[in-house]
């Protein structure tokens, strides 16, 4: 598909998104995540400038094109002569002596031209060349875009992830305020039974307001997100926005290893560098070039008694033909940087092709060892849970001690905390492979 094609694609589908609810500020819109990536391929500036310069690409290699096509200029002139130019004639031309000549000044004071004039180049390297050059260079533009995309994907998924994960580190913190509250209850209870100290409330208070105070640090966590989030899509910061709480889990399978932009980009620019080496040898090809005027030219006098006004046609036809002799070892000197270049090319290429090599194994690397993690961590959590649920019921019967019930929620809170840090490494090193091996923009 086009670039064009995509972008009036996304461009329907964004404005569906927008008529289904995009305007409405008084309720926040659940956004999922490819809503999110569509709606920033239309309005993300950078994605815009980076649709302006392919067109302006295009526009550059229509340009080298126009240079075969015909060229045509109209000219008129008129001049007054205050003195007529002086010519020298010999004097051997009226029989005099030779070696001696004679000033004279011909003409009229009155000249008027007007020609139309039309050149057309025949055969130039040089121009088609420009216009290989041209091609290649919208190639690049191309590339450049489809970068600017990848990252801008890139960007949204982990912003999405990373909100998603604050949302769930949210429900955890309410979860543990619940579990506080009733704790702080409880041992009030006992306190005015006589079976707790004061110190004891105090340490269930402290532990209540300081999560209190971790869900006003995580729930700002996640507006700054969000807001980054909405600033990479290209809606306004202002606009109400939702995600989906649940986590999607990607696959588990591979992907398929295909070039990277950052490769294409290498090897578009060698056949650049190629091109330019063919340009510069172009330049001692000879050039040919068919040109032509027509017109006609105005003599006028304007004293008595012979005063007149005649115009008289002129045309003529032409074929130039250039051939370069010697130009002071320019073009060498050029040819010679330019296979330096195209050296220093090849060797950027393969070290990019050796790194994201290395760059796949070990994203797949920490790809499996954090999904392995992320199941370790669930259970782990899921057993804390149960743990303190034990513990909690074994205080209330004064089996288990206030500091048991605060050791087992310690717990709970950092298998949370490990738990969610294993699943955004997941999905981090996910998004990672999928942008080594290529895929990052397939759905």
């Amino acid at each position: 598909m086009s670039v064009n094609a995509h972008y009036l694609t996304i461009k329907t589908i964004s404005l569906l998104l927008f008529l289904t609810g995009i305007a409405e500020t008084a309720t926040a819109q659940l956004w999922t995540l490819q809503q999110c990536i569509d709606t920033a391929q239309v309005y993300n500036k950078n994605l815009q400038i980076g649709r302006n310069n392919i067109q302006l690409s295009d526009e550059k290699k229509q340009e080298a094109r126009a240079h075969f096509l015909p060229k045509a200029n109209f000219t008129a002139d008129y001049r007054y002569y205050l003195n007529l130019p002086y010519q020298f004639m010999p004097m051997s031309v009226f029989n005099g002596p030779e070696g001696t000549y004679k000033e004279a000044q011909f003409g009229v004071p009155h000249n008027i031209n007007a020609q139309l004039q039309l050149a057309l180049p025949l055969y130039n390297p040089q121009i088609r060349g420009g216009i290989r050059n041209t091609g290649i260079a919208s190639q690049l533009s191309e590339l450049q875009y489809q970068k600017t995309a990848e990252r801008i994907y890139f960007d949204i998924t982990n912003l999405y992830y990373n909100a998603q994960v604050l949302l769930n580190q949210l429900t955890f913190i309410d979860s543990n305020l619940v579990n506080a509250t009733r704790l702080l209850k409880n041992t009030q209870l006992l306190k005015a039974q006589l079976l707790a100290k004061t110190t004891d409330v105090n340490k269930v208070a402290l532990q209540t307001d300081q999560l209190a105070t971790q869900r006003e640090t995580v729930n700002a966590r996640y507006i700054q997100i969000l807001n980054t989030l909405k600033l990479n899509m290209g809606i306004p910061i202002e606009q109400n926005i939702d995600i989906e709480k649940f986590i999607a889990y990607p696959s588990a399978k591979d992907y398929t290893t295909t070039p990277v932009v950052d490769i294409k980009m290498a090897q578009t620019q060698q056949l650049l560098i190629e091109s330019e080496i063919k340009n510069l040898k172009a330049l001692r090809l000879p050039t040919l070039s068919l040109y032509g005027t027509y017109g006609t030219t105005g003599f006028g006098y304007d004293k008595a008694p012979n005063d007149f006004l005649k115009f008289k046609p002129i045309g003529f036809a032409g074929v130039q033909f250039t051939y370069p002799l010697f130009d002071g070892t320019i073009s060498k000197r050029k040819i010679i940087q330019k296979k330096l270049e195209l050296k220093n090319n090849e060797l950027q290429l393969s070290l990019l092709n050796e790194q994201n090599n290395m760059q796949i194994v070990n994203a797949r690397q920490q790809r499996l060892i954090s999904n392995q993690s992320v199941a370790t961590h669930l259970k782990q959590l899921q057993l804390a849970e149960s743990i303190y649920e034990q513990t909690f019921l074994q205080q209330k019967q004064g089996v288990a001690t206030l500091t048991d019930v605060l050791l087992a929620d310690n717990d709970v809170r950092d298998t949370q905390q490990n738990y969610l840090s294993a699943v955004i490494d997941f999905l981090k090193a996910d998004l990672e492979l999928k942008m080594l091996t290529g895929n990052i923009l397939n759905q």
